[in-house]
């Protein structure tokens, strides 16, 4: 096109992604080997949705896929337990509105996983192209929304703004199930014309953070402390702490290292 004149541009693309194979039993699939898989078969018994997510989070799209029925019905467990987790939340009645301002520390946490989540899963589509992690990123999310045992209102939108977000991230995976769980959700707008959910930069932060103890550089123990703590309070709490106590009570302190947010090293 560029040698006729129709186009300006040598090269169109931005990004090439080069798929890998698709292998059975550790060869590639082919039908001269008579080996290829008939995904109808699986599509009549588990449906398009169950098929599409295991291929997609099988491997990341870069590298060969082995083909595995087991993996399959692996996907479609996880799908009856999304289905089973919106249907539980839509049970226990309408979610109001979501006050920030009101939440506790555990609803804050798991808000906060949501919108980790969300940042993750945005990266990991839009720019990486690995599937494969976006769906474990979902997964996980799920995970903690079923483990969240909160039945109060705000405990109730915490858990909803989540369910959505899984929804609304995994409607480019499984596309059918999720416009299906977007419309119990109470949406009368199909799902294809919503936007992306947007990370909540609020939602990230954190009232503590937890910091590693070591001594001479082996991990020793594990303290929480303010986000806004200062540096000589994360250092006095790092060595109160009982565990590093042990390692260091009757040595001498030569020095502490602050890596701020993430550890502190005393040197004995």
């Amino acid at each position: 096109m560029r040698d006729e004149g129709l186009s300006a541009s040598s090269e169109p693309f931005t990004n090439l992604l080069t798929q890998g194979m698709v292998l059975k039993d550790g060869a590639k699939m082919s039908k001269n080997k008579g080996n290829t898989v008939d995904p109808q078969e699986l599509i009549a018994k588990f449906g398009a949705d169950t098929v599409r997510l295991f291929m997609m989070f099988a491997a990341p799209p870069e590298q060969a896929l082995e083909w595995s029925d087991e993996g399959v019905q692996g996907s479609s467990r996880f799908l009856k337990r999304f289905w089973g987790a919106v249907q539980k939340h839509i049970g226990a009645g309408a979610a109001v509105a979501l006050e920030v301002s009101a939440l506790d520390a555990g609803q804050k946490d798991l808000r906060r996983k949501t919108h980790e989540t969300i940042s993750k899963i945005s990266d990991d589509i839009g720019r990486r192209s690995m599937f494969n992690t976006a769906i474990a990123a979902s997964m996980e999310l799920l995970n903690a929304v079923n483990r969240s045992e909160d039945d109060s209102d705000q405990g109730r939108a915490v858990d909803r703004e989540a369910l959505e977000a899984v929804v609304l991230m995994m409607s480019p995976i499984v596309p059918h199930i999720c416009h299906a769980l977007w419309q119990m959700l109470g949406h009368d707008t199909a799902l294809v014309d919503q936007r992306w959910p947007a990370v909540d930069e609020s939602a990230l932060s954190r009232d503590l953070v937890d910091i590693v103890v070591q001594v001479n550089g082996k991990l020793r123990g594990k303290i929480s402390v303010a986000a806004d703590a200062d540096e000589q309070s994360v250092i006095d709490e790092a060595l109160a702490d009982p565990n590093a106590q042990r390692f260091i009570a009757d040595k001498e302190v030569r020095k502490t290292i602050l890596v701020p947010g993430r550890l502190v090293n005393i040197v004995v």
